[in-house]
């Protein structure tokens, strides 16, 4: 009687235990369901990849079917706004001496001719003393051959003094001449030689004028200063700004798509929405082996003298044809915090599944979607980032 007794309670026991367990298992291993709103998994050991809205969520989003545009085929560049220094003039003094008088000043537009600046030239005041004395000798031999002549037609002299009368006549002549042009050197008209000439005066005041039409973009002179040929800066700098440089550093790679002669689109952050037409003019012979870039020159027109040296630019080039690709607007493409590109499709208009998707080129607002998505396939087209902050959002407690 002892042995059932105990074998009863223990049995009683196990019958116990074995009700409360089934209690708790059958508690917690019932299913669980995403609410309406919330993220939903496919695979319990993945992260949550398909998010379902309710009615009022799905206001923030914008479904459209996946379409293909023409994209064209473009490379941009940054660079900087520069004088043209193919039509720039560094214009010295052909002869040293000092600054007298300035006639222009930094951004002024000159005319070709223009008095810049006047200088008081020591070999300018030589050149005009050996022209003085050419012209006396000359005149002197003008007399002496006269004389000669008239002599020899009354047999006052012999023939060899009258060929010697005309033979330094002629040298004189050859020699004035000479004097004369070294004084044009100057910049000195025949009208002021002649007057240099008729009044026996030295006039060491040479005067620079502008060798082309354009603005002053540099002057580094003053009066008193010593102005000579050669050594920078010079006194004063003339560019013809009807056309600027655009100067930018391409990448490596895309160095074999650009050559002289290209067609380039400018757009500048002082000027929004317009644009600006050019040409390459200049592609550098060498790589940048720090920066592994090579220099792009443009020629950029400005009829209207806008453009200001050192002003960031941004140019754009067409080097293909353009194709036709899969596209997406910017706001459906979502970059998430890996750096992978995200998009978000579905099939009800309800439930969104992410996807990864490789994109190409952006422009104009649009994704080049190179892999990933089909044509036609239903996308969000606005709101992918809404659809993705839901999925990494925390579970509601």
């Amino acid at each position: 009687m002892q042995f059932n007794k105990k074998t009863t309670l223990v049995s009683a026991a196990v019958a116990v235990l074995a009700i409360s367990t089934g209690v708790y298992f059958s508690k917690n291993s019932a299913p669980v369901h995403a609410a309406q709103g919330q993220a939903s998994s496919t695979s319990g050991s993945q992260a949550p990849q398909s998010v379902t809205l309710n009615e009022a969520q799905l206001k923030s989003v914008k479904i459209e079917s996946a379409g293909e545009r023409l994209f064209k085929i473009e490379r941009e560049a940054v660079g900087n706004i520069a004088f043209n220094d193919d039509r720039s003039v560094q214009v010295y003094p052909p002869n040293q001496g000092k600054i007298i008088e300035l006639f222009a000043d930094l951004g002024n537009d000159v005319a070709k001719g223009k008095k810049l600046y006047t200088i008081n030239s020591p070999d300018l005041s030589q050149a005009e003393s050996g022209l003085i004395a050419a012209a006396g000798v000359m005149e002197l031999n003008n007399h002496v051959l006269d004389r000669a002549r008239k002599l020899y037609e009354t047999q006052g002299v012999a023939q060899k003094e009258l060929q010697q009368a005309i033979s330094d006549q002629q040298t004189a002549e050859g020699a004035l001449k000479a004097a004369r042009h070294a004084v044009s050197i100057f910049g000195k008209t025949e009208f002021e030689i002649d007057q240099i000439v008729a009044k026996r005066k030295i006039d060491p005041v040479m005067v620079v004028h502008s060798p082309i039409s354009g603005r002053v973009t540099a002057r580094n002179a003053a009066p008193g200063m010593l102005a000579q040929p050669g050594p920078p800066p010079a006194p004063f700098t003339v560019s013809d700004i009807s056309t600027v440089w655009m100067v930018a550093f391409v990448s490596e790679t895309d160095s074999p798509l650009f050559h002289a002669g290209q067609a380039v689109k400018v757009k500048l952050m002082a000027f929004p929405g317009r644009v600006f037409e050019g040409r390459i003019s200049t592609v550098g012979v060498a790589v940048d082996p720090n920066t592994h870039r090579l220099m792009v020159r443009s020629e950029i027109r400005d009829p209207k003298h806008e453009l200001r040296p050192g002003m960031l630019a941004t140019f754009t080039i067409a080097t293909g044809a353009p194709v036709r690709s899969l596209v997406l607007p910017n706001a459906g493409v979502v970059r998430e915090g890996d750096g992978t590109m995200t998009v978000w499709v579905t099939t009800d208009r309800r439930t969104f599944t992410r996807r990864t998707v490789k994109v190409g080129l952006q422009q104009d607002g649009w994704f080049q979607i190179a892999d990933g998505l089909k044509s036609g396939e239903m996308v969000v087209t606005e709101g992918g980032v809404f659809l993705s902050n839901m999925l990494n959002a925390p579970p509601a407690d």
